[in-house]
């Protein structure tokens, strides 16, 4: 019977060997993106740890040159190929009212005469004006509709300019024909979700594949038979009093963790659930970019501390004055006592300067 060490051995583990940047992407399948940079931006600190000799900004450096996508998984970030053919074309799904349905085709065959636009030349093509955003203020009603299409699949991101998407006309593939081959497409973003966040307790496991309904809302009405389907399908144990799940035919064996410090992004694949990292870690991390100041307790953009196979703090690193600074802070209130830290945590910030091009 698994044990709680167990399960922490095989999420740690999952950091796996420094690849090529389309290898890691290919294998993560999705990488959440967030556009704050403290130190650097979370898709660049979720890719150092798994991408030999990565530096901040080369994904989007790199991007055009990549058969990767920027695109709306359970999350927005960056997806592989693969997995945006099993999302796509997003049919029959609402995603456009009618009289936006009207503009976006009018968009749509400009941005073809064209072949790649930035924003503001279909803003002073069309002058669609201004619409309340999600959080109640004022957007520009062209970004808006672009960012629609593109959801829907009739646009890609061929680029960004100055961190702006440069948007291209796209067109997808057939989608599949027949309720064996809905199924089966379902089945495997399934399996991506759970490979790419395992291992997953119970709870955690309904919650990421019920976000399937931002991947494929098209399907939104088969995502309760598909999670059905996934619990008989995936490995499972119960530890303590939870059920966790991991993919079929992998084995929670491994070797014990390296002697090696690691600060890991706010989006982390180890770090996004965090139900699975307070069971696994014994203490709730909380990303408080959005908390007003007084109220943070760990800090603005704090990153976990991982030592061996736990999580025992957290770090701050900030850019001034063309210096890396980093204050950590420690779930016990001090630094482990091991001799073996000290030299581990000096050769993780030397990482991150070298990331940071300091």
């Amino acid at each position: 019977m698994p044990s709680l060490d167990d399960l922490r051995r095989y999420a740690v583990g999952r950091l796996g060997d420094a690849v090529t940047l389309e290898q890691a992407i290919n294998t993560l399948g999705f990488v959440q993106a967030d556009p704050i940079r403290a130190p650097a931006r979370a898709q660049d600190l979720t890719l150092r740890h798994r991408v030999a000799g990565y530096r901040a900004g080369d994904l989007e450096r790199q991007y055009a040159a990549l058969p990767i996508e920027e695109d709306f998984f359970i999350n927005y970030g960056f997806v592989s190929r693969r997995l945006s053919s099993l999302m796509h074309p997003r049919e029959g799904a609402g995603l456009l009212p009618t009289a936006a349905n009207k503009r976006a085709r009018a968009v749509l065959e400009f941005i073809r005469e064209r072949g790649s636009v930035h924003p503001r030349e279909v803003d002073a093509r069309f002058n669609h004006g201004t619409v309340i955003n999600y959080w109640g203020g004022s957007s520009s009603a062209t970004t808006h509709l672009l960012e629609n299409m593109h959801y829907k699949g009739w646009l890609r991101v061929a680029r960004r300019d100055g961190g702006i998407r440069i948007y291209a006309a796209h067109q997808h593939g057939t989608a599949p024909q027949g309720s064996a081959a809905r199924r089966a497409a379902l089945d495997a973003l399934v399996d991506l979700v759970v490979r790419k966040y395992a291992p997953l307790p119970s709870t955690s496991l309904s919650l990421v594949i019920r976000r399937l309904r931002y991947a494929v809302p098209q399907w939104a009405n088969e995502i309760t038979a598909a999670q059905s389907r996934a619990r008989l399908r995936l490995a499972s144990a119960i530890v303590g009093k939870e059920t966790w799940y991991w993919p079929e035919g992998e084995s929670l064996d491994g070797p014990d963790g390296s002697v090696e410090v690691r600060l890991l992004a706010p989006f982390d694949p180890l770090v996004w659930d965090r139900r699975k990292f307070e069971l696994l870690w014994g203490w709730p991390y909380r990303f408080e970019a959005y908390t007003p100041a007084p109220k943070r307790k760990l800090g603005y953009y704090a990153l976990p501390l991982l030592w061996r196979e736990h999580v025992i703090g957290w770090a701050n690193v900030s850019m001034r004055g063309g210096a890396m600074h980093a204050k950590a802070g420690y779930v016990s209130g001090r630094s482990p006592r091991d001799r073996a830290f000290k030299p581990a945590l000096d050769v993780e910030l030397d990482r991150l300067r070298t990331f940071l091009s300091v």
